[in-house]
């Protein structure tokens, strides 16, 4: 697709006259490369005593009027419109950002990052002859527009439009490609609509139920929260109280999908941190379920991966929350006992299963039979063990597991080896070893190995049905809904005769009813109880009064399937066309964060593994390639560290682990100096201070915004150095001084092709000037590093090429056109608005977001000639050049001819020449 760039306006520079070709028409078809005469003038010369770097950086390139002039052409002309009539047969390329939630604090620089990087890519595969799809859209349910409805009266409609506008203006600001025809936000009442639908498909299949479960509740926020909301036992948002209470909640069955999501892991291009955190997360697990009996008649069933371990097996725990606590606990011990589930419904899982915590438990008066042995062991309830994973109950071998052995000690249970190999008086065993006491008159595990134990055990109980085989999930299935009002309805209703029945889908949307208040009920129930009228309906198959669902869905399910909606975002009779599906799907690079790594990620799969089996998609998996942006902390700060004396301690020495009383001085980056791996003091440089970067925080005060960047060094100067801190995936700290110097090499390019004075062209730019083999060299030796680097999305050495593209072409007294539009090609998608700029001003009449990509020639980077430093007695005395293909002897005659090196050679004999090809030479004289 070509676009011309004749209605492309000019930015005002030099007293109101267009430094641009003055008068002179753009051309609708231009001749190769370049149109600028080439002019016999030299630069003027440098004043006696002036630096010419200092020279060149008295006048900055005005990026202001340049970014928001191609802003401007870009959305005037709709150049990164994906082409729907774009021919079949060329390869696609989708690329995906993880689309952000639109808060009302705008970007930070920590965003434009990810961005930056599929842009980078965006931009690299159209000039490849890719179709490319890169959208944006916006994740706009969620509880902080609520809240804020709730404090000042304000739609959450209101507060998200005015974020989402304030987010969009700062990305296109950024210059980012993306096609804003298909925008799409979670929020938009079509795409609620299809977000409806879908979840009707998981109830018509059965993967969607109503269950009565204990949640965490946050009485303030008048909400239902994920565990990885609660910290501490108080609201990541807020901080107030949160508890665990049962409620009915709507739940997805995501364990139906447990072993496929964990198969299909293997077939994807991601990470393997990120594949091995889903692994653990599904949790699969091989064991037994074992049955033990209560006196009351109960039967508590646990699942074991130790079934080789039931003769050790001295008590049992349940979770607080389990149903079987209310019956089986005595009379004596029901207080002590409701006391202890009521603290632990006070804390989070994350508090609960930690490692380094006492365990705690008390005991519920009751007893249960081991089925191995016919013991009667003590049921305790342990918050150590969750309603959530298993069967919320275990039997406790504290032999054999650390949890258990500490809990055993604390309170006096016996502790008895069944895996011979250690000493569980002392500690918990847990490895390997030939079994012992564990007979009884039917079985015997004696002498075996723990696999063989557990396959002899597992049988033995099947065959008398206290027990069977059973493959186990960590994985939970997905609770589903909120007690929100800004959220997806759900498309159900509740009739006494019919019970639940679906919405039909020729009646979706279900909207939200007009709401005054938004606070939530204290009883718990949402505040959609409070739209009386919005909640009376009518049942759809009876056609009796019935009631509508007033939980909301959570935030994450408009986020499971947005990548779709961008394939066909205006359909109105399906949530895409298949077609279209079938040429776009599945995403080939997804960028985001690693703190999206379980959640997100597995949800998403799961929706799109269910559209898969109904035939609604073509692809079971939706991203075949993942790369996770790391993160971008606050600028370094530097601590000086004094004894109570006043006396400088080295940072990490033992004087300075041991010194108690000793005071910290923050110091500025210029009394720092850097050695090694360490940063010492200026003033004293034996002594080596604390360098560090924390996260960007409010309330640290390191927070950068995007915009005061742009405003100082422009859009390309903070794409460029995003893109140059660093490898992509690692975490780096922020630094002003390295934005000011990604900046200086944009200003150094402007002026290869303008004249850094009076901004007209530069005269050393000519349109018929062939280049040298030198320049050949460096510029496809430039293409064939940035090519490779974007390739491997490895940004910052492919910058660094063209930083030394650069600084060569600084020193050519004639800069051929056709090299230079090249090397501006390659530098177009790091800092495209520069680029289009400095791309027309060489005469080019079409935008270069769509021309070919350069390509190298291994020919041009053979050279003729090498360089090699000459020693002598190992130490460097000069440097020779010599045909590239010279052999050994050519090479030594020429070492030894050396101006340099005569001198170190006169009256000594050459006892070794030492030749190491296209190295080095070194002559061994005596």
């Amino acid at each position: 697709m070509n676009i011309p760039l004749s209605e492309a306006p000019r930015p005002v520079l030099c007293g109101g006259v267009s430094p641009f070709i003055p008068l002179i028409p753009f051309l609708p078809h231009p001749p190769p490369r370049a149109i600028i005469p080439h002019q016999s003038r030299r630069p003027p010369p440098i004043p006696p005593g002036a630096h010419p770097r200092k020279a060149e950086h008295t006048m900055a390139y005005p990026f202001a009027d340049i970014e928001k002039k191609w802003q401007s052409y870009w959305d005037a002309h709709k150049t990164f419109r994906t082409d729907p009539a774009a021919d079949p047969a060329k390869p696609k390329f989708y690329v995906l950002d993880m689309f952000p939630y639109p808060s009302g604090a705008g970007l930070h620089v920590g965003h434009p990052e990810g961005y930056t990087a599929t842009d980078i890519q965006a931009r690299y595969k159209r000039m490849r002859g890719f179709r490319v799809l890169h959208p944006m859209g916006w994740d706009a349910f969620g509880l902080p527009a609520e809240q804020f409805a709730i404090q000042t009266g304000t739609h959450p409609r209101v507060t998200t439009e005015k974020n989402i506008g304030r987010f969009r203006d700062q990305l296109k600001m950024l210059g980012f490609s993306y096609d804003w025809d298909r925008e799409v936000a979670t929020t938009d009442e079509n795409y609620v609509r299809w977000t409806q639908w879908i979840f009707l498909q998981l109830f018509k299949r059965g993967l969607a139920y109503e269950s009565e479960m204990p949640v965490n509740w946050c009485p303030e926020l008048g909400t239902v929260l994920a565990n990885e909301e609660v910290i501490d036992g108080k609201s990541e948002r807020g901080g107030y109280p949160v508890v665990r209470k049962p409620m009915r909640q709507w739940v997805l069955k995501i364990t139906e999908y447990a072993e496929r999501l964990l198969r299909d892991l293997d077939t994807l291009d991601w990470p393997d941190s990120i594949k091995e955190m889903q692994r653990n997360w599904i949790g699969r697990s091989e064991g037994a379920e074992v049955d033990f009996a209560t006196a009351s008649g109960e039967t508590i069933r646990v699942f074991t991966t130790r079934p080789d371990t039931l003769f050790g097996a001295t008590y049992m725990v349940l979770a607080p929350e389990h149903p079987l606590v209310e019956k089986i606990v005595t009379p004596d011990q029901r207080a002590a006992v409701e006391a202890y589930r009521d603290a632990a419904s006070r804390k989070s899982d994350l508090e609960r299963t930690e490692l380094a915590k006492e365990k705690t438990g008390v005991f519920t008066g009751a007893y249960a039979t081991n089925p191995v042995n016919g013991k009667q062991i003590p049921v305790w309830v342990a918050d150590y063990v969750l309603w959530g994973y298993g069967t919320g109950a275990i039997m406790a071998v504290p032999a054999h597991d650390t949890r258990d052995w500490d809990f055993a000690r604390k309170y006096g249970i016996p502790i008895i080896e069944v895996v011979s190999g250690g000493d569980p008086q002392k500690e918990a065993w847990t490895g390997d070893g030939p079994l012992v006491n564990s007979a009884n008159d039917e079985i015997s595990l004696n002498g075996l190995g723990v696999d063989a134990a557990k396959a002899r055990i597992t049988d033995w109980l099947a065959a008398r049905g206290q027990g069977t085989k059973k493959v186990n999930y960590k994985l939970r299935d997905w609770l589903f809904s909120r007690q929100r009002y800004w959220g997806e309805p759900f498309p159900l209703v509740h009739c006494p005769k019919c019970g639940v029945v679906p919405v039909p889908e020729d009646q979706l949307p279900v909207r939200l009813p007009a709401m005054e208040d938004y606070r939530p009920t204290h009883d718990g129930r949402p505040p959609l109880a409070r739209a009386a009228d919005w909640v009376k309906t009518t049942c759809p198959v009876c056609g009796g009064e019935a009631q509508r669902e007033t939980n909301t869905m959570p935030q994450w399910a408009g986020s499971c399937w947005y990548y779709l909606r961008y394939i066909d975002p205006s359909n109105d009779t399906a949530f895409v066309d298949p077609a279209l599906e079938k040429a776009w799907m599945p995403v080939d690079l997804y960028v985001g964060g690693a703190e999206h790594a379980v959640l997100h990620l597995l949800y998403a799969r799961f929706w799109h593994k269910v559209l898969f089996d109904i035939g609604a998609v073509s692809t079971p998996e939706p991203f075949q390639r993942l790369v996770n942006q790391g993160m971008i902390l606050g600028e370094m700060e530097y601590t000086l560290f004094r004894d109570a004396e006043g006396k400088p301690l080295s940072y990490g020495t033992p004087e300075w682990e041991t010194c108690g009383n000793r005071t910290a001085e923050k110091l500025p980056e210029t009394d720092i100096v850097k050695k090694g791996d360490r940063f010492v003091w200026k003033s004293d440089e034996t002594i080596t201070v604390r360098a560090k970067a924390d996260k960007m925080s409010k309330s640290r005060g390191n927070v950068i915004n995007p915009d005061d960047v742009v405003k100082a060094y422009g859009a390309d100067s903070l794409r460029l150095y995003e893109m140059f801190m660093g490898p992509l995936t690692q975490v780096k700290p922020w630094s002003a001084k390295g934005v000011e110097g990604v900046h200086r090499f944009l200003n150094r390019v402007y002026r290869l092709v303008l004249d850094g004075e009076t901004n007209e062209p530069n005269p050393r730019v000519s349109a018929t000037a062939t280049p040298t083999p030198a320049q050949s060299r460096a510029l496809h030796a430039c293409i064939k590093k940035v090519t490779t680097g974007i390739e491997k999305m490895e940004y910052n050495t492919a910058i660094s090429a063209m930083m030394i593209f650069v600084n060569e072409a600084q020193a050519w007294d004639t800069l051929p056109a056709a090299m230079l539009s090249d090397f501006i090609l390659l530098l177009s998608p790091f800092a495209p608005h520069i680029s289009e700029e400095l791309w027309q001003r060489l005469g080019h009449t079409e935008t270069l977001a769509y021309a070919p990509w350069p390509t190298w020639d291994e020919t041009h980077l053979a050279e003729a000639e090498i360089e090699l430093p000459v020693q002598v007695n190992g130490k460097v005395r000069g440097r020779i050049r010599v045909p590239a293909d010279a052999d050994e002897a050519t090479v030594a005659a020429a070492a030894e001819s050396c101006e340099t090196v005569i001198p170190h050679l006169a009256g000594k004999n050459i006892r070794k020449r030492v030749v190491i090809p296209r190295r080095m030479v070194n002559l061994v004289v005596g």
